[in-house]
């Protein structure tokens, strides 16, 4: 079937993972890591690494230690002059309007910060709708119920939509529901570096689910495995 839709992730696919928003993002994560367990900056560094790959986000991770406060960690990660850490990226823009299809942003974070990133980035315009970690209560990606708001926004369906995404476990929830993933970079945040062995185009079946994932080092090179004809 012809592919007629299109969901993005924001951070880290849409931009590189070296960009120092990324940077920046992680590291205000990490601060309200250290002021909540009330331990230092290198101990909460210690406390998400070991924590994070039993939840979806790190604010599932202190939601699930009693932490109440969803807005105010919105508010303290994604400040209003946070686009400062963020570079333009002239590439991106004629490379999505050569997308013949429509597209949506799938992110975890609020829904304001993807509004700001779009908006310097000069591609707001290109996006139909933006699905974010609220619109599933606060549940986010892997969860089953945030792809699905994805594809209702887009109006597609798992056999006609592509999800894009840098994390594999994020991928790995869209395969599972039987859709195709393109994990970018090397699923662990690192987009298109020099020296990273990527498998550009092999697809690999996921033993999470019935469909079906391929690796690319970042979202440029998604033309060359797709048909639109």
């Amino acid at each position: 079937m012809k592919i007629q839709h299109l969901i993005f992730d924001l951070d880290n696919t849409l931009y590189p993972g070296s960009a120092a928003m990324c940077n920046g993002i992680t590291r205000r994560m990490l601060q309200c890591v250290a002021d909540f367990f009330h331990v230092s900056f290198e101990e909460a560094v210690k406390l998400r690494k070991k924590n994070l790959p039993y939840h979806s986000t790190t604010l599932a991770w202190l939601s699930s230690e009693g932490f109440h406060d969803p807005e105010a960690y919105f508010a303290r990660v994604h400040p209003d002059n946070e686009i400062e850490e963020l570079e333009k990226s002239p590439r991106l823009r004629p490379f999505l309007e050569s997308l013949e299809q429509n597209k949506v942003i799938l992110t975890n974070a609020p829904s304001e910060h993807a509004e700001r990133v779009l908006k310097y980035l000069g591609v707001d315009d290109l996006f139909d709708a933006i699905v974010d970690v609220r619109a599933c209560d606060l549940k986010g990606k892997p969860a089953p119920c945030a792809y699905e708001k994805a594809l209702a926004a887009c109006g597609g369906t798992v056999a006609d939509t592509i999800f894009f995404d840098d994390q594999k476990k994020y991928t790995d929830g869209f395969t599972a529901i039987g859709g195709t993933a393109v994990l970018i970079g090397t699923g662990y945040g690192a987009y298109g570096q020099d020296g990273i062995k990527n498998t550009n185009g092999v697809e690999e079946n996921e033993s999470s689910g019935t469909g079906r994932t391929i690796r690319l080092g970042s979202i440029y090179e998604f033309p060359s495995i797709v048909d639109n004809g």
